[in-house]
């Protein structure tokens, strides 16, 4: 008898908030349509959401803000 729950899967729609680093650079690109895994927390876009994911990054588009964000070193996090 074989175990059909492992394909099983519950993905709701939502927004994410998408962070890609390029370059040395960090992007985060806020309110992005997302399919979201409920059980696994993996996230799957449309392949439209993906093409404006990227233009972002490589066109480097004018951000509607910037923010400052600490950076730690995790070897040194005691």
């Amino acid at each position: 008898m074989s175990d059909d729950s492992a394909w099983n899967e519950t993905l709701v729609e939502g927004k994410i908030a998408y962070h890609i680093e390029l370059e040395g650079r960090h992007f985060l690109i806020e309110n992005v349509p997302a399919r979201v895994n409920v059980e696994t927390g993996e996230k799957h876009f449309s392949p439209e959401t993906v093409e404006r994911l990227q233009q972002v990054v490589w066109e480097r588009l004018r951000p509607v803000r910037t923010i400052e964000t600490l950076v730690y070193e995790y070897e040194y996090i005691t």
